[in-house]
C-alpha cells in the first residue's frame, strides 16, 4: 500500500481505532523539515521508561551520518550532545534501551553502524540466529565493535544496499534471513531523505504529519505532532519519506495497512503535576474503572464484548476455560477463576503464559482461551495465544491496546479503557483488567444460560458502584503513606490472603519487589501452618487482606485465627479490612479501612492500599518508581 501526499491512499485499508503501549526498547525516527535532532530526542524522552540503560540518536546532515551514544539514561546522551554537538539535518533515529544481548554500555547502545558509517540501525528484540551472520560477516571481512546482536543488522543492510540502492529493499533482504522477534529502524546516508522500518512480532506505528513522517514503538513518541496514525502489521517494511509512506510485506508485495486516529492528547502521557507517573495513574484509576464499563449493555439490554467472531453455539460447548498471562496479569487471571467458574459452572484453569506451550497442555476446540495483555504486545502471551489456535481452541483477549497483535490474532476482544500507563509497575491496567475478567464471565455466563439477565445487571449495578469506591480509598491513604515510611528500612515483608484475597496478596508482593527491591512474598493464608510460618519473626511485617464478615464468614474466621497466630509470635500485623468489621480490630497493629464490596469484587478495593503502599516505600528507600531497575514495561521477547 501507498499513501501519497498523506491521505490518499492507492490502495484500500479499514479504519482502526487505539493506541500502541511500551515495548521492550524506545524507537523513534522521523523525516521532514523540522530538526531530527529535537523530534528525536524529544520523542525518546517520552519513551524513556521503556528502556533505560542507555540511549543513542544518529542524523543524516551534510552528505553523511552523525551519531552519539552514552550508556545510562537519557540525561547522559544530553549531556554528551551538548559537549559534542550533532550537525543539523532533517532525517535521523534514535533509541533508548533495555539491554538483552550484550550489557548497557556505551559500545553496545543503539545506533549501530557499519564499517563505513554510512548505515544506522536501532533495534527493538531478538534476532536469535545473530550468532551464525555475525560469523559470516566476519568471515567476509567486517569487525563488528559490539557485543548486541543488533549490529550485524547494520552490516547486513549495508552489504544488501550495495547490490539494489534502495533502502526498503535492502531492509525487505535482509529480514528475510533474521530469525526471531525484531523491530527495526533504519537510515543510510545516500538516501538522507528516508527512514525504513521493519516489525515481526514486535510494534511499529507510523505517524502521519503535514509534509512529514514518524516511526516509532509508542504513538507518545510523536503525538505532540500529529493524531493520525498506520498501524504495521506483521512481516511489514515500511519507507518514509516527507510526502508519503509506503508499506510492503517481507516478500515485497504491496501490503494492506489500518489508519488510525490517536483519540488522546500528550497531556495524558505527561505526570499532570505528580512526582510519578505511578502517582497520576493510580489516581486515575476511578475513571479508568469507570470508563471500561461503558457502552458495555446493547439496546436489547444483552452485554456485549468489543469483537467476538465466535458464535454462542461455540461458547456454548465450551467445556474449559484456560486464562495466560503473566505477572501482574496472571494475578487478575487467577482472580478472573473464582468469578469464572462461580457464574459459568465451567472449569477454569490459570498459567503463567511463559511456560504454557512447554508442558504440552490439553487443548481442543471445547477450549477456551483467554490471554490477558496489557500492551497486547508481551510475546510469552503471545506465543501462548498461537500455541492454542494451533490446536484449534478459541481465543479471547483482554487488553488495553486496540490494534495491537494479541487482540488481532484473537476471536474475541474487550478492551479495557485505562489510558495510556507509562510507569514500569501496572496499577489501573490492572484494575480495568479485573472489570474487564468480571464481564467476560457475565458474557459468558449470559450465553451458556446460567446467570439471568436480572442477576446480571444486579453485578453490574455493584460494578458501576466500584469507581466511586476507589475513590473513596484513595481520599485515606495518607496513613498508609506513612506506615510505608517507618518500614523503609525493613528487608521483607510478607502477605496473606485467601479466596480472591490470595492472588491480591501476591500482586502486593510484586509491587514490592518490582518497586523496593525487597524480599516480598505472597501466601494462602491456609499455608501458613505449612511451611511459611517458620519465617515469622520479632517484628517482621505481615500484611493481611482480610474477606468480608458476610456470606463467607468461614473464611473470615479463618483468616482472624491466622492474624492471630502470626502476632503472638511477633509479627507486626498491617491488616486490610472491611468497614464495619470490628472483629480485626484487637489483631492489627496497623488497620487499612476498604468499603465494603461483593466478596469477588473485592480486589478492585484492597490492591488499592497496596499500590500506594509499595510507591510510597519505594520512594522512601531513594528508588526510581517509575523505572525500576532491570525491568521494562512490556515483555516482548521471550
Amino acid at each position: 500500500m501507498r499513501i501519497s501526499e498523506f491521505g490518499h491512499a492507492e490502495g484500500s485499508f479499514g479504519l482502526g481505532f487505539g493506541l500502541r503501549l511500551p515495548p521492550m526498547c524506545g524507537i523513534v525516527g522521523y523525516v521532514g523539515s523540522q530538526s531530527a535532532l529535537d523530534v528525536v530526542m524529544a520523542g525518546l524522552k517520552r519513551l524513556e521508561y521503556r528502556g533505560y540503560d542507555s540511549a543513542g540518536v544518529a542524523v543524516l546532515a551534510d552528505g553523511g551520518l552523525a551519531a552519539a551514544k552514552k550508556a545510562g539514561k537519557l540525561i547522559n546522551l544530553e549531556k554528551e550532545l551538548v559537549d559534542r554537538p550533532l550537525p543539523t539535518g532533517t532525517t535521523g533515529i534514535g533509541h533508548t534501551r533495555w539491554a538483552t544481548h550484550g550489557g548497557p554500555t556505551d559500545a553496545n547502545a543503539h545506533p549501530h553502524l557499519d564499517n563505513a558509517g554510512r548505515v544506522a540501525v536501532v533495534h527493538n528484540g531478538i534476532i536469535e540466529n545473530f550468532a551464525a551472520l555475525r560469523a559470516e560477516l566476519e568471515e567476509r571481512g567486517h569487525a563488528l565493535a559490539s557485543e548486541t546482536d543488533t549490529e550485524v543488522v547494520a552490516h547486513l543492510l549495508a552489504e544488501e544496499f550495495s547490490s539494489c540502492a534502495d533502502p526498503a529493499e535492502a531492509m525487505r533482504l535482509v529480514c528475510r534471513r533474521l530469525e526471531g522477534a525484531f523491530t527495526l529502524v533504519a537510515v543510510h546516508a545516500d538516501e538522507p531523505d528516508v527512514v525504513v522500518g521493519a516489525r515481526r512480532n514486535s510494534p511499529l506505528v507510523v505517524g502521519v504529519g503535514e509534509g512529514e513522517a514518524f516511526l516509532a514503538s509508542d504513538v507518545a513518541a510523536f503525538i505532540a505532532h500529529t493524531r493520525s496514525a498506520i498501524e504495521l502489521g506483521q512481516d511489514q517494511v515500511v519507507e518514509l519519506r516527507r510526502d508519503s509512506v509506503t508499506v510492503t510485506g517481507f516478500d515485497g508485495r504491496p501490503a494492506d495497512v489500518r489508519s488510525y486516529h490517536i483519540d488522546w492528547d500528550a497531556s495524558a502521557a505527561e505526570k499532570g503535576g505528580y512526582d510519578y507517573f505511578m502517582l497520576k495513574e493510580i489516581a486515575e484509576q476511578p475513571k479508568a474503572v469507570a470508563d471500561t464499563l461503558l457502552g458495555r449493555i446493547d439496546d436489547s439490554g444483552s452485554l456485549t464484548l468489543d469483537e467476538v467472531r465466535i458464535s454462542a453455539a461455540e461458547l456454548r460447548e465450551v467445556d474449559k476455560v484456560v486464562i495466560i498471562a503473566c505477572g501482574t496479569a496472571f494475578h487478575a487471571g487467577l482472580i478472573a477463576k473464582y468469578a469464572i467458574e462461580h457464574w459459568t459452572r465451567i472449569p477454569c484453569e490459570v498459567e503463567l503464559a511463559s511456560e504454557f506451550r512447554y508442558r504440552d497442555p490439553i487443548l481442543d476446540p471445547r477450549t477456551l482461551v483467554i490471554a490477558i495483555s496489557q500492551s497486547g504486545e508481551t510475546m510469552d502471551t503471545l506465543m501462548a495465544l498461537r500455541h492454542a489456535r494451533e490446536q484449534g481452541s478459541k481465543v479471547l483477549a483482554i487488553c488495553n491496546t486496540n490494534g495491537s497483535t494479541i487482540p488481532r490474532e484473537s476471536d474475541a476482544v474487550l478492551y479495557t479503557h485505562a489510558g495510556p500507563e507509562v510507569a514500569v509497575a501496572s496499577t489501573k491496567a490492572f484494575l480495568t483488567q479485573l472489570v474487564a475478567c468480571y464481564l467476560v464471565a457475565l458474557y459468558l455466563g449470559q450465553v451458556r444460560g446460567t446467570k439471568w439477565g436480572d442477576e446480571i445487571d444486579a453485578v453490574i449495578r455493584d460494578l458501576s458502584q466500584i469507581s466511586g469506591e476507589v475513590e473513596r480509598v484513595l481520599e485515606t491513604m495518607e496513613p498508609v503513606r506513612a506506615l510505608a515510611r517507618t518500614l523503609a528500612s525493613k528487608n521483607t515483608v510478607l502477605f496473606l490472603g485467601r479466596h480472591v484475597g490470595y492472588p491480591v496478596a501476591l500482586e502486593g508482593a510484586l509491587k514490592l519487589k518490582e518497586l523496593a527491591y525487597m524480599h516480598a512474598e505472597g501466601f494462602a493464608a491456609g499455608e501458613l501452618k505449612h511451611g511459611p510460618i517458620a519465617l515469622i519473626e520479632e517484628d517482621l511485617p505481615v500484611v493481611v487482606v482480610v474477606p468480608s464478615p458476610r456470606g463467607r464468614s468461614v473464611l473470615h474466621d479463618k483468616i482472624v485465627s491466622n492474624i492471630q497466630e502470626i502476632r503472638a509470635r511477633g509479627a507486626r500485623t498491617i491488616v486490610i479490612a472491611e468497614e464495619g468489621d470490628e472483629t480485626v480490630v484487637p489483631y492489627a497493629d496497623h488497620l487499612i479501612r476498604i468499603p465494603a464490596t461483593p466478596t469477588l469484587l473485592q480486589p478492585l478495593v484492597a490492591t488499592v492500599p497496596l499500590q500506594v503502599f509499595a510507591c510510597e516505600l519505594a520512594t522512601a528507600r531513594g528508588n526510581e518508581v517509575d523505572q525500576p531497575r532491570n525491568l521494562a514495561k512490556s515483555v516482548t521477547v521471550e
